[in-house]
């Protein structure tokens, strides 16, 4: 876990979903498969040759992007698939419930957290497939909102879903926490809009944020030097 910028009184966690609120490997690369999978019989090209615009695109976006990474939902729309389009993919081929289990000690967390913050998710899948997973770990009646990629028809990072979060917790950026695996997704843009961020590498690490935020403002890291996020532009969740 690696915390930036905690704000001295923070009132609001924005969290991601995926990788983030569960620990499951084979279900976040799937979400992505899935897509790709889709996509590559839609073009009439092998599974392979999909993947491997996938990749290829986003190693170039990176190059040209000083190593940012890109979401797939973004990705896509460079091929001329819309996001109304990815929506509509990721409502029909996620399924939660085929990976996912009721997470205890997941409620349990969530339901300490909620006592002292709005607790906010914001996620690059729309909302229905988001809410079920939620639903599946058992934390659903614990969020506040769910914001999706078909809320604002925006996939992260964007701007307009962290102001929708925040504007549903009645609070300003300054009082917020951004919590995701993905710096560039989750926390880069949330940094510069003024929030905190808290980067994990799934749930183990959020079953900690009680004892860290019970103890905040955390010492609090700099922004990664480029090396740092070179090393992490494998990674395909969008």
């Amino acid at each position: 876990m690696q915390t930036y910028n905690l704000p001295n009184h923070a009132t609001c966690l924005i969290f991601d979903i995926d990788s983030t609120l569960y620990t499951c490997p084979e279900y976040a690369a799937e979400q992505i498969d899935c897509q790709v999978r889709h996509f590559s019989d839609l073009r009439g090209i092998s599974h392979e040759e999909g993947r491997a615009m996938v990749a290829d695109f986003r190693k170039k976006y990176a190059e040209e992007h000083n190593g940012k990474r890109i979401s797939l939902g973004n990705l896509f729309t460079h091929f001329g698939i819309s996001i109304e389009d990815s929506i509509a993919w990721r409502t029909a081929l996620v399924h939660p419930e085929d990976y996912l289990k009721r997470d205890e000690k997941m409620i349990s967390v969530l339901t300490e957290l909620k006592k002292q913050f709005h607790l906010i998710c914001v996620t690059n899948n729309p909302v229905a497939p988001a809410v079920k997973t939620l639903e599946v770990i058992g934390i659903d009646h614990l969020i506040e909102k769910t914001i999706g990629l078909d809320t604002c028809m925006k996939s992260k990072p964007d701007r307009a879903m962290l102001e929708l979060a925040a504007q549903t917790a009645g609070v300003p950026c300054s009082e917020c926490i951004s919590i995701g695996d993905r710096y560039d997704i989750d926390l880069a843009l949330p940094l510069e809009m003024g929030m905190g961020g808290i980067l994990v590498s799934g749930a183990e690490e959020v079953y900690d944020l009680p004892e860290l935020l019970q103890n905040s403002p955390a010492t609090s890291a700099s922004v990664p030097e480029k090396d740092v996020l070179l090393e992490t532009l494998v990674a395909f969740l969008a």
